[in-house]
């Protein structure tokens, strides 16, 4: 993710694995920490399926933690 710094504006989002491909659920747009927040207080669950979007960019969340 190219963009890290906390104030970055960023969707947080959620995709879905239905029938016809899945969806994507927008859980948040604003700033990258407190986008964060957000998915660290998700069940383990719906965190396996999030993703950070920048202008440039998109990462899955778990992803980011581990780099």
């Amino acid at each position: 993710m190219r963009t890290t710094y906390g104030e970055a504006t960023v969707r947080l989002y959620h995709l879905g694995d239905g029938a016809e491909g899945g969806s994507a659920e927008t859980l948040f747009y604003g700033p990258l920490d407190q986008a964060m927040a957000i998915a660290a207080a998700q069940s383990e669950v719906v965190q396996d399926g999030l993703f950070l979007a920048t202008d440039n960019d998109v990462v899955a969340n778990l992803d980011l933690l581990e780099g």
